[in-house]
């Protein structure tokens, strides 16, 4: 049996969320190359799961979250995801599996096995940390609650053998509060398939799509919408139009509510005609779009310090010039000569932004090398290295 268990928590089996599409992605080239790997994948029901074809083993997960139509609060999730932990170690236990190296890749998942069952089987816990659970937008919101989130963070966080960041921004917050050595943090940002992002031909993406030839198209592209401050993409763009009468904007993705409250937006702002609101489309879609883009924009992220988003480097692997928000996390990754940055939230500053990516789009081929470095393949081999260091040293 592996001496390597991978557990992770992805919010779809069918890779409908950028959790799942990194999970899976993450996990495909981690187990091209460590074949003997125990990848352990909760299940609801019989539903099809994509995570099949890569070979995790599925543990039937009790539904527990879906009380939440009852009484509305994460902490039925929590209920979930403590019982799937509990799941995978009695699963290692039964099985006489003791020793080795777990790598969690969910705050919840986390906080257990860092510990306590860890601990029990003599197991190195190796936390993939995408942010504080403090901080997440889908916490706990009951005030009683807090001191939960901040146990769930500081037993993660501290009582890992290691961690994993996708930023060194946040290597450096762990560090400032006291709760790792900069040595035990591994810095392994998100990363894209370059199967699936390349360059595009951008006359034929337009023709396919049926959009202007001589339009100066802006595109953003996500599943979902929240808190990326697409209503600022709006208003900048309606703010460039007097000057730019050729201007389109296209925001593909997004749920129902999210696609209809823009389109409000839009019709109020006058610029309706102007805006392509997609919906959720399939990838080779989305990509067409992402092609056809004069400009790609990123208005802004989830997160702050541990910000890195797939769709930073889907974008640079693409080659158009990116707009992107200035705080460290990006900075790290897309130096300021490759990138169009703005302050945070400033609208006249994204506007700004936006002009300039299109006046200016600056050097494709530095962008798609600095993406290059950066795929899932890449990705997984800086994962094994630490996983690796943490058999030698246990």
């Amino acid at each position: 049996m592996s001496q390597i268990v991978y557990i992770a928590y992805p919010n779809s089996l069918n890779l409908r969320s950028a959790n799942a599409i990194q999970t899976f992605s993450t996990l495909r080239e981690l187990k091209r190359l460590r074949p003997d790997l125990l990848a352990l994948i909760p299940r609801r029901d019989r539903t099809p799961s994509r995570f099949g074809e890569i070979g995790a083993t599925h543990l039937l997960s009790t539904p527990v979250g879906k009380l939440s139509r009852l009484h509305r609060s994460t902490l039925w999730y929590y209920a979930e995801r403590s019982l799937f932990a509990l799941e995978c170690f009695v699963l290692l236990w039964a099985r006489g599996w003791r020793g080795g190296v777990v790598y969690v890749r969910e705050a919840i998942c986390a906080a257990w096995w860092a510990g306590l069952f860890g601990p029990l089987l003599g197991a190195r816990v190796v936390y993939e940390a995408h942010d504080l659970e403090s901080r997440n937008p889908s916490r706990a919101k009951e005030r009683w609650a807090e001191g939960l989130l901040h146990l769930i963070d500081r037993v993660a966080l501290t009582r890992a053998a290691a961690v994993v960041s996708l930023t060194d921004d946040f290597r450096r917050y762990l560090t400032s509060v006291g709760w790792r050595d900069a040595t035990e943090v591994f810095v392994v940002p998100d990363a894209y398939d370059p199967t699936l992002f390349a360059p595009q031909d951008r006359a034929a993406c337009r023709a396919a799509l049926d959009l202007p030839a001589d339009a100066e198209l802006i595109a953003y592209t996500g599943m979902t919408f929240a808190y990326r401050w697409l209503e600022g993409l709006l208003e900048a763009g309606a703010q460039l139009v007097p000057q730019r009468p050729r201007l389109m904007l296209a925001l593909v993705g997004g749920r129902p509510h999210e696609v209809a409250e823009l389109r409000t937006l839009a019709t109020r702002l006058g610029i309706a005609e102007r805006v392509l609101l997609t919906g959720q489309l399939g990838q080779r879609e989305v990509l067409r779009y992402s092609g056809a883009a004069d400009v790609l924009a990123i208005p802004d992220t989830i997160t702050d310090v541990t910000a890195s988003p797939l769709k930073l480097f889907e974008y640079l692997a693409l080659g158009q010039p990116v707009v992107l928000p200035d705080i460290p996390s990006l900075r790290e990754i897309v130096p300021p000569q490759l990138g169009h940055y703005f302050e945070r939230r400033n609208l006249p500053a994204l506007s700004a932004a936006l002009a300039s990516a299109l006046d200016q789009p600056g050097d494709a081929a530095a962008r798609q090398a600095l993406a290059a470095d950066h795929t899932y393949a890449r990705r997984a081999e800086r994962i094994v290295a630490v996983l690796e260091r943490m058999k030698d040293e246990g």
